[in-house]
Formats: structure tokens, sequence, C-alpha cells
């Protein structure tokens, strides 16, 4: 059930909508391949080469491709075109598989847990999405304060198991003129 308003809840945690690609890691034994929700490999080779190198698991992590301008907002615009003032990054928010385990039945927040002890220090082009438990007014407030502007951003809210869904930002403009990129199809949860 979609959620409009901001909310506060224990059994939630709140995360930042990044504004990038969708994508699973396939982190296996010899190469890590970037997939799309369509199924398609994606063409960021030099991101999937070093992903592989920063991580010593062989895990699917799910996440978004990101490219990042100097003070740190996504560049969406710039990831069709695989340039800008930044390499592409992939910030990580889950994790599906490691090691022949599959974590799924854990809740969310164990999986994210053991993703943070996966994910290497800075520098690296694997960066964990970090979340707050709880307090979802409190931070979409702060952060449609910090991202006022042109570019304004959205909240995602997730579930510690497996229900999720997004409260968007207002004053949010990033849709305009691709609207159908921002539409929800009906049924399927992800996981």
């Amino acid at each position: 059930m979609p959620q409009r308003d901001p909310f506060n809840h224990a059994d939630y945690i709140f995360e930042l909508k990044l504004d990038g690609f969708r994508s699973l890691a396939y982190v296996g034994e010899h190469e890590t391949r970037l997939i799309s929700r369509k199924n398609k490999v994606y063409s960021f080779t030099s991101l999937a080469a070093a992903i592989h190198i920063d991580l010593d698991w062989q895990a699917v992590l799910d996440g978004e491709i990101v490219i990042l301008a100097p003070e740190g907002r996504p560049q969406f615009y710039e990831l069709p075109r695989r340039r800008g003032s930044g390499e592409a990054v992939f910030f990580a928010f889950d994790l599906l598989w490691l090691d022949g385990e599959d974590p799924r039945e854990r809740p969310l927040i164990e999986r994210k847990q053991l993703l943070l002890s996966l994910v290497p220090a800075r520098p690296s082009v694997l960066l964990y999405a970090d979340h707050i438990d709880r307090d979802g007014v409190e931070f979409f407030r702060l952060t449609c304060e910090a991202r006022s502007g042109r570019h304004r951003r959205e909240v995602e809210t997730r579930a510690l198991w497996r229900e999720w869904f997004k409260i968007r930002n207002p004053g949010y403009s990033q849709c305009e003129g691709r609207r159908e990129l921002f539409e929800k199809k009906r049924g399927g949860v992800r996981a």
C-alpha cells in the first residue's frame, strides 16, 4: 500500500532515494556484472571491475549506479552519457546472496549490518547506502530542506522485512518530462 506522507515507525528504516540506475551487482569468482531490472547487463565495465577488486566475497548486492557531482549530489542525466564530473559509483542498500548463502529471510536491518561489514573503507566505488531508524518525519523534513532548488530529492522508505515504498517530496522536479520513468507498475514488492 503506497504511503504518501512522512511517518515515524519503529519497524521501518528510512533512506535517501538516489537518482541513478537501479542495479543488482553479481559479484562472481572471476567477474562482476551490473544487471538492470529488465535483466540487461549495464555497460559500466570499469565500475564492475572496480567492485570486483574491492569486494572479496561472491555476492549479489541490490543498489543504485550513481554519478556524483563534486558536492556529492547525484547527476542522473550524466549516467546515460557515461560521463560527468566524477566516476560512477555503486551505492549498495541490500545484500541478497553471500558466498552460497541466501540471507533474504533475515530482517533487512540484519542484512544491512552484514552488508556494511563487507563494503570496503573509502576510497572505493562501492559505497554503503546508510539509513536512519524510526524518525521518518524529521528525516523527510531535513532532506526536503537540504535539497531545495531545481533538483529536489525524494525520500524512500523501506520496511525491515520486504515491503518498500517512496514518499515523494511535493516539490520534486526531476520527474518533469520523464513521468514514465517514475510510474510504478502495479504488483510485486522489492525484496
